[in-house]
């Protein structure tokens, strides 16, 4: 019985990842039939895979139920979940087919059913994200309806009915939209590039390139990661895919655990600000701020590789403290002319997707040629694709994790509606400038932690959709420009998924590692500390968004100011530059460092000066110990 399940799971999630197929390459032939049943598919996906024992791990399972076969008894419960959403989905069908023609009154039985829709949404979000993310459905339509001298918003349970499921708003809403006609797509091209063997011919490409530094495994897991984050950008899949064979070989080159595990937690964590599918966020973000995708991935550019960089420069440092040199060379990767060869299965449909936007077509249509593209390479190049076997493989992983998908924007649809007719996002806006008595600053730090605190726990997608709502009229009340509030909102819900006491990449890197979780999460802090940095650099220093109105000298400054600033950081924290630093001089580095990231221009060369300074004093210093030996060693024999 299970293996049936299994089975049909199977079938229906590779018919859902051909469905995405044909809507980007020919387009929706009937929104109301085709958001219906994607919502519908990825329930019966989500139901008949838990009870066969199994869960496609997308963004944030960790703190969910058990993943084990189920009881005869919830098997039942589960089939009757099942055929009770469908009846649920099928009549909303009905009723919004036949709105389409002539006004439809809703009964009080349909209002109350909806209710039903909702409690088996909120049980498989439970089940599929865990716990955190339950509590955040469920507490908001509590919020919703409970009076307003408990604090709610006093909302009548059959207007939250009425708007968060006979409409295409709420549970139908713009989330599952974007989902069903953008996403999937970019998921489906994502998984046929794993299958085909595509991802391990970066990650080798990202070991040969990195050999010759110092600390090289290490450097090779940002690289690797960085690559696979332009396809899928799932923090948690990413730690899972590449850290099982990453963390391996950065603890062999002398790495402490905890470090390994970070340093893939950090990096797999960059995937979902790295363009062009920035863990498919991009496609979300164009939607709520209406800005075109395109500029949105230009503007995202400069900063995912600034927090790469970051990364490698962090890594640097550690490599010189713990002395741990270069790969032997015995022991590098060779790349031969076959592995460039078929790199071009990556490289090219890439280049097909900045081609096809700049001609002004839809993501989705870029997603389409992209995925054709990708599909006869990787038949040309790579043998084991050919084999029917790995073409289904490739839609079946597709289908579960837009099944996943389905899930967690079927319940934040819910959210967000429930933030829109409780105006509780302006309510907030209104605190937190009550709160920051006028200084932009302050305010900052504010939302700051407000994105970290509600993007714990909560899937990449699913914490800027929430943060949008609420803290978006917070920070664009404060006179920043739309797309760097909202590219300041995303790193933070982004950053929370390696921040304790919640820090899920972390806690997935932890176990391969054989570290502890939470001092896995503290050391992604630290190797991170850059990523914290760049969102108060997008409102200070705007022109590393490449926005209307930048400037070259400006952009150049910007990346100045931050790259001089990295390593003031990265070194006073790791207490080592080319020799251990004094705990005073690590002081003076991190006092030189914020005054390098001030807007005020004098403060900044100030800092700048300074810094610079502390480097060359550093050098001279380590310069003269590290010649002493040798100037005592020929005294003597002398």
């Amino acid at each position: 019985m299970r293996k049936l399940k299994t089975r049909i799971a199977e079938v229906l999630a590779a018919v859902l990842a051909a469905f995405a197929v044909y809507i980007a390459g020919f387009g929706i032939f009937d929104t109301i039939i085709v958001f219906g049943g994607v919502a519908l598919a990825g329930v019966v996906i989500a139901i008949l895979l838990l009870d066969s024992g199994e869960r496609e791990v997308v963004d944030a399972p960790v703190g969910g139920a058990p993943v084990r076969t189920a009881s005869p008894f919830v098997s039942v419960a589960h089939f009757i979940l099942l055929a009770v959403f469908a009846f649920l989905v099928l009549r909303w069908m009905g009723i919004m087919l036949e709105q389409e023609e002539f006004f439809v009154d809703i009964s009080r039985t349909d209002l109350m059913a909806s209710w039903i829709a909702f409690a088996i949404i909120g049980y498989l979000t439970w089940r599929l994200f865990g716990i955190p993310m339950a509590i955040v459905f469920f507490g908001m339509l509590l919020y919703a309806v409970l009076p307003d001298g408990l604090g709610g918003a006093d909302l009548d349970w059959s207007s939250v009915a009425d708007r968060q499921w006979f409409t295409t708003d709420g549970v139908f809403g713009r989330p599952l939209q974007v989902v069903a006609t953008t996403v999937l797509i970019f998921i489906v091209y994502g998984a046929v590039l794993q299958a085909s063997g595509a991802g391990d011919v970066l990650l080798k490409i990202a070991f040969a390139a990195t050999g010759r530094f110092a600390g090289g495994p290490a450097h090779a897991a940002i690289v690797g990661s960085a690559m696979f984050g332009t396809m899928s950008g799932a923090a948690i899949a990413n730690v899972v895919s590449t850290g099982i064979f990453t963390i391996p070989i950065i603890k062999r080159a002398g790495f402490k655990a905890k470090f390994a595990g970070a340093v893939e937690a950090a990096a797999s964590t960059g995937g979902q600000i790295m363009p062009p599918v920035m863990g498919v966020v991009a496609f979300i973000m164009a939607d709520v701020t209406g800005i075109p995708y395109l500029k949105i991935v230009v503007a995202a550019l400069i900063p995912a590789i600034l927090y790469y960089a970051s990364l490698f420069i962090v890594v640097l440092i550690e490599s010189r403290k713990q002395g741990i040199g270069a790969t032997p060379p015995e022991k590098r990767e060779t790349l031969t002319r076959q592995d460039w060869i078929a790199s071009l299965a990556f490289w090219i449909p890439l280049g097909v997707i900045i081609a096809v936007l700049l001609t002004g077509r839809t993501p989705q249509n870029a997603g389409f040629y992209a995925l054709c593209v990708a599909s006869v390479l990787c038949l040309i190049l790579f043998p084991r694709f050919r084999h029917p076997s790995a073409w289904w493989q490739a839609l079946v992983s597709a289908g579960k994790t837009g099944a996943n998908l389905m899930i967690i924007v079927t319940s934040v649809g819910v959210v967000i509606g429930i933030v829109n007719m409780s105006g509780i996002g302006l309510e907030f806006a209104d605190a937190i400038r009550a709160a920051s008595g006028g200084s932009l600053l302050i305010a900052l730090f504010l939302v700051m932690a407000g994105c970290i605190v509600m993007g714990m726990g909560v899937p990449s997608v699913t914490a800027y959709l929430i943060l949008a709502l609420v803290m978006g009229p917070a920070l664009e009340g404060l006179g920043i420009s739309k797309i760097a509030a909202h590219m300041f909102m995303l790193y933070f819900g982004v950053l929370s998924v390696i921040t304790p006491p919640v820090a899920l990449a972390a806690f997935a890197a932890a176990p391969i590692a054989g570290a502890k979780p939470m001092e896995t999460g503290v050391e992604a802090v630290r190797l991170a500390i850059a990523g914290f940095i760049i969102p108060f650099i997008f409102v200070y220093h705007p022109d590393i968004l490449i926005i209307d109105g930048f400037t070259v000298t400006g952009l150049a400054w910007s990346l100045a100011c931050f790259m001089l600033a990295t390593w003031m950081i990265g070194t006073a924290l790791a207490g080592f530059d080319k020799s251990r630093l004094p705990l005073w001089e690590s002081a003076i580095r991190l006092a030189a460092a914020v005054a390098v990231l001030t807007p005020d221009i004098l403060s900044s060369l100030a800092g700048g000066t300074l810094a610079v300074l502390l480097i060359v004093l550093h050098y001279i210093r380590s310069r003269s110990v590290e010649a002493l030996p040798e100037t005592t060693t020929q005294g003597r024999k002398t």
